[in-house]
This record gives structure tokens, sequence and C-alpha cells, in this order.
């Protein structure tokens, strides 16, 4: 049963290629951004560790907006936070590097793990010890050609960026190779949270979905 889930789970993020990563300092307004998001086609969003209360965030998230979004736990370092986010409602975690202990605490659970690595011998380390896609981190230093560099050796690992990704360039590192990719500020556009502009936030994101339909056609 948790295995089935957790297969329709990583599916939902390929297939909709983004994954909204929210780095909010106002942990109150972050269940309206994630509702805009959302109607936008955006189905995974990634809170991050940095979010004050973060853990309790996801558990409202998860209470208000039930199944309609993917929960995922960013910037885990330890399996102590990893297991809490899990039992705090995460899908998935992400890591901003490649540690054993979190994936071991995913597989107990039966989550995706997403951790990250920056060379091709952390890539291959994270794969083989049974990442479900290895983050690129940060991406910005490498770019789009690194991921089409990479697919030569490794066609079968999924790898995804996150670090620098906007409407400019997600097509780019979705063509490359990335199976998809995780937007932060581009995405959770500051000017329309500070205005609660909610529909312009949804069309904003559906754009991020669209430029991934694209670059797949």
């Amino acid at each position: 049963m948790h295995t089935m889930k957790k297969e329709d789970d990583f599916r939902l993020i390929q297939d909709t290629g983004v994954v909204a990563v929210i780095r909010s300092k106002d942990p109150s307004e972050l269940v309206d951004v994630i509702s805009a998001i959302e109607r936008g086609g955006v189905k995974a969003i990634e809170i991050t560790m940095t979010v004050p209360g973060a853990l309790d965030v996801m558990k409202e998230v998860r209470n208000k907006l039930g199944d309609k979004v993917l929960i995922g736990a960013g910037t885990i370092i330890d399996a102590i936070t990893a297991r809490l986010s899990v039992l705090a409602g995460a899908d998935f975690i992400v890591s901003p590097v490649f540690k054993q202990e979190i994936m071991t605490v995913c597989k107990q659970y039966s989550k995706i793990c997403i951790p990250g690595a920056f060379t091709p011998t952390e890539i291959l380390a994270a794969w083989e010890a049974g990442a479900d896609a290895v983050k690129v981190f940060p991406a910005t230093k490498l770019g789009p050609e690194f991921f089409k560099d990479m697919s030569g050796p490794f066609p079968q690992i999924r790898l995804t960026p996150t670090g620098g990704i906007g409407l400019d360039n997600i097509g780019a590192y979705i063509k490359a190779g990335a199976c998809f990719a995780g937007a932060g500020t581009s995405l959770t556009d500051r000017r329309m949270v500070e205005g609660r502009k909610w529909d312009e936030l949804s069309e904003h994101a559906a754009r991020f979905i669209d430029e991934v339909k694209k670059a797949r056609a």
C-alpha cells in the first residue's frame, strides 16, 4: 500500500515537473500561498526547515489542503528531522546533501527521498544508495549543459535542479534531461504574495507548468 502511494506520488511530481520551494519568513501566509500555487497546477510543495515552525506548517497545510498537494520537507540534514517531518505529514524528503541516515528513514517509512549532490561521484553514490531522484545543488553553478553531460554516462539516473530556476530557464533544464525542477523565489513571487494577489500567483504558477509541457513536447 505504502509503496504504491510512493510510486503514485513520484509520478505526480514527475508529470507536473515543478516542485515549489517555500522559504517564507511568515508562516501565517503560507496556506494562502500554497493554495494559490496548487490552483495553478503545481502539486508538489517543499517546505524548507528554515521556515519558522516548519513542522507545524506542514501539519496545517495537510489539514487545510488534504491530498490536493504533496508535501515535501526541505533542507533536511539529519535523520531526526527527516523522521519528524514524515510524522508531520511529509510525502517527500529533500536534502542539500547525501547522507545515508536520511535515506534509511525514507526507506523505513516508504517516502520519496531526494538527496543533494554536486559531482558525478556524489550523484552515482546517492543513486546507488536508493535515491528516487538526485538533486543537483546549487544548479546555478552548473547550468542545463551539466544535465545533458550527465545523461551520457548516467541515462538511468533521475536528476533535478534547484537553485536559480525561473521561467526563463526551467524549459532548458527539462530539455537537457532533468525529470523535474525546484523553483523557489521565482515562483513564490514576493510582490504577488505581499499584495495578496492570489489569482495572479495561480496564473504565474501555471506558466511554470506550461514551460515544462512545452519543453517536453
